[in-house]
């Protein structure tokens, strides 16, 4: 009757700071706390560090490995152990410190189906010299361009329509017509993208259940 009475439910414990030591060894950092003396409160955190290391065998190779188990054990401790760290100990503060929010690109293009690296590639053609280089490079945004266009639209396209989108995301800077540039015709690209397609495999899976029948199983 007393080892029922004694029995420990999950929802009277503590709340386990790091859920992947366990239970276990968060006693041993609460006890580790409630040690009185300086020299004995050194030799358990030490211990304690020396166990964390052996759980985590493949991290030893890690750089800070040794830094990094201190942190975790004095916020297992709830920056309550004082002890003498080999390491600078991180304040409380300083890991409840919330990052500075990332600074994503905003861009609303207008035709959005060819993607901003389209936008990135026209602004360099544009800061280049007219010359070959520069007209080599326009052929292929163009290019690029359509097939872009075809896999959004999954139909055929007219190059004027692509050379009237270049005009407008060049703001004029790039004028090509089908006199100067004739681009890969549209059956090409499809039917690139249809041969990349895998195919089925279902005759396969026919042909070896035929080889099977008539076969004695044992």
């Amino acid at each position: 009757m007393n080892l029922v009475e004694n029995l420990e439910y999950n929802t009277e414990r503590s709340h386990l700071i790091i859920p992947e030591y366990g239970r276990h060894f968060q006693k041993m950092v609460d006890h580790a706390v409630s040690i009185e003396d300086r020299e004995e409160r050194n030799k358990i955190a030490k211990s304690i560090i020396d166990v964390m290391g052996n759980l985590q065998p493949h991290l030893r190779d890690v750089p800070d490995f040794q830094h990094k188990l201190w942190d975790q054990l004095f916020i297992m401790s709830d920056f309550k152990l004082e002890v003498d760290s080999p390491f600078p100990i991180t304040s409380k503060e300083a890991l409840q410190e919330r990052p500075e929010p990332l600074e994503y690109p905003q861009n609303f293009p207008k035709y959005r189906f060819y993607g901003n690296n389209i936008k990135r590639m026209i602004d360099v053609a544009v800061s280049w010299d007219k010359g070959d280089k520069r007209d080599g490079l326009e052929y292929a945004i163009a290019n690029h361009m359509k097939k872009c266009y075809l896999n959004w639209n999954k139909d055929v396209v007219d190059d004027t329509a692509i050379f009237k989108h270049l005009v407008e995301l060049s703001d004029g800077q790039i004028t090509l017509t089908e006199e100067t540039a004739v681009l890969t015709d549209s059956g090409q690209f499809l039917k690139n993208r249809v041969a990349k397609t895998p195919r089925h495999t279902s005759t396969k899976k026919n042909h070896r259940t035929n080889n099977n029948r008539g076969k004695k199983r044992y």
